[in-house]
């Protein structure tokens, strides 16, 4: 490759050929620390292109502060005079343009403008987005640590710490937990990046902050019981106890109703009809003027069995029995699998809605701000159909709920992309459908949305784009990564491309919840504060043996108890 860049190979300074006139010095009020490394060539909307000579870059990795070590590569800052202001910009794609004078191209993207201390030379008052632009030839500097601590410095706003803004060993990355709550986020990254370690320790800062908080959050592999152990409330099949009658009608049909085409439709019917009868029948329906079949009034479901064979004993003729016989055998099977106890036992009849709504919702809290909601127990084919009835639950009180003092809930998906796919096609509609409406609406009722997964890809059309703060770790599906890219306002592109780069335990914050872009290396997170997901050693365990026979008999025991 004889265009390739060497910059060890580059020629001293003064050997370098003339560029042209001779740029104009930043006006009065500026005064540089550094000397220049390279000039403006050409500005856009967005950004610009700036000529950087390669020499001075060879000089600045030699310097003891890594961010103007760092200044001019791909993914690293520069700042341009421009008036009485300081512009600062990211670096996006670097190009060769003379390689015997040792010229490169620089493609930037401007992140915001801020003051000169007259006093320290630093920058103050760092705002994002700018007023005014470059004018072509002013000169382009490299941004120093302390400049990097005022950009990137938490203002009065609410916030929390979560680790040190890339490249720099002290400088804090902070997430504004209003704007990042208020406009939902969503946290992606590959299998094996860190992501559930990064997530609780989000979370984790977020409830040492607001102890009296709320917050539900979906665990379906049962990985986050461990890292919430006495800072929260834990839930899984043995203690949930979610009665069955808090389902409205749609996932009634979910869990009832096994037919398709024509006949799921007559099913459907039978079951609405039956199970407004069973409601009707219980006390907390009477004086109801508007009792529907959502409505979450208690029934029992040998009301609603009995119902269905008084509907049954009307027909004329026995062949029409089929859709009645479906619907009963569907259910007689649900009350007698011990799989289904913890949502459809006998013991669940009574009206238990508000102590089941405070103990999930942590209201009040006492300390405890976070559920954990253990569904790896929950049988594959209604586990949907779970994580539908708390999603609409937490939205439903909110709207009822409006005319209280108001608690606003935040509800934290993983593995987001099993309920919300793009899939339209495919089973789970009902926590697809309320999932998306807390996407579009949750916001004016004070639900947030936390979205963790590792396929954005298949997240359904237009969720991620409605979250505000988007959490990306390394994703090294292309799709995925396109995905995410469309999902963010250009001036992050620069960031986003480094993605496929990313070290573990890395991200990039875009959004609400910063005030800037940043690249963030997560704090290490304390052992009994991380999640039980770590990856199995083989090389280690694959050496060990010893108790296989009882080992084995022990689990196959649980596994024909269906219990751990």
């Amino acid at each position: 490759m004889t265009d390739a860049m060497n910059l060890h190979n580059f020629p001293a300074r003064d050997d370098l050929p003339e560029t042209g006139p001779v740029p104009p010095a930043p006006r009065p009020g500026l005064v540089p620390r550094h000397e220049p490394i390279g000039q403006i060539i050409e500005v856009g909307g967005s950004g610009a292109c700036v000529e950087i000579s390669g020499h001075r870059l060879f000089e600045l990795a030699e310097d003891k502060d890594p961010s103007i070590a760092m200044s001019g590569q791909v993914g690293s800052q520069i700042k341009i005079g421009a008036g009485n202001r300081w512009l600062l910009a990211n670096v996006r794609k670097l190009k060769v343009t003379d390689a015997e004078a040792g010229n490169i191209t620089a493609e930037i993207d401007f992140l915001g403008e801020g003051d000169e201390d007259r006093q320290t030379g630093r920058l103050v008052n760092f705002k994002r987005g700018i007023t005014s632009y470059p004018i072509p030839g002013s000169k382009a500097y490299p941004v120093s640590g302390d400049d990097l601590k005022q950009m990137f410095a938490a203002d009065e706003r609410a916030h929390v710490e979560i680790g040190t803004v890339y490249p720099t060993k002290d400088v804090r990355a902070a997430l504004y937990v209003d704007a990042l709550l208020g406009k939902h986020f969503a946290l992606l990254g590959s299998t094996g990046t860190g992501k559930s370690t990064s997530a609780a320790l989000i979370m984790h800062r977020i409830c040492d902050m607001s102890p009296e908080g709320h917050i539900v959050m979906v665990d379906p592999h049962g990985e986050y019981s461990a890292a919430f152990k006495g800072h929260g409330e834990l839930f899984n099949v043995d203690n949930l106890a979610m009665p069955y009658w808090l389902m409205n009608f749609e996932e009634h049909c979910e869990v009832f109703v096994t037919s398709q085409g024509a006949d799921r439709q007559q099913d459907m019917d039978i079951l609405a009809k039956c199970l407004l009868q069973a409601r009707a029948k219980n006390r907390a329906a009477e004086g109801l003027s508007k009792l529907t079949v959502d409505s979450p009034i208690p029934y029992t479901l040998s009301d609603l069995t009995n119902a269905i064979t008084a509907e049954m004993g009307l027909l004329n003729k026995a062949t029409d029995t089929a859709p009645f016989m479906r619907l009963k055998t569907k259910i007689d099977e649900l009350k007698s699998d011990p799989r289904y106890q913890f949502m459809f036992s006998g013991m669940l009849i009574a009206d238990t809605m508000g102590s089941f709504i405070s103990k999930i919702f942590r209201l009040p809290a006492k300390g405890k701000p976070i559920s954990i909601i253990d569904v790896s127990g929950v049988p594959s084919d209604i586990v949907s159909v779970v994580v539908a009835v708390l999603s609409r639950l937490v939205f439903d009180y909110a709207i009822w709920s409006r005319s209280e003092v108001q608690r606003p809930v935040l509800l934290v998906c993983e593995e987001a992309h099993r309920y919300i796919p793009s899939d339209k096609s495919s089973a789970g509609q009902a926590v697809r459908k309320i999932l998306e409406r807390i996407a579009k609406e949750g916001r004016k009722y004070g639900v947030s949305l936390g979205l963790i997964t590792q396929r954005p890809s298949d997240l359904a059309e237009g969720v991620l784009s409605q979250c505000g703060t988007i959490i990306a770790m390394r994703l090294n599906n292309d799709r995925d990564q396109a995905f995410v890219k469309s999902a963010m306002p250009e001036g992050s592109r620069g960031f986003l491309d480094v993605i496929p780069a990313l070290r573990n335990r890395e991200c990039i914050v875009c959004g609400e919840g910063v005030s800037i872009p940043i690249r963030v290396s997560f704090d290490d997170l304390e052992r009994d504060r991380c999640p039980a997901s770590s990856d199995p050693l083989f090389s280690s365990l694959w050496r060990q043996t010893g108790e296989e026979e009882a080992m084995v008999s022990r689990v196959v025991k649980r596994w024909r108890a269906q219990g751990r």
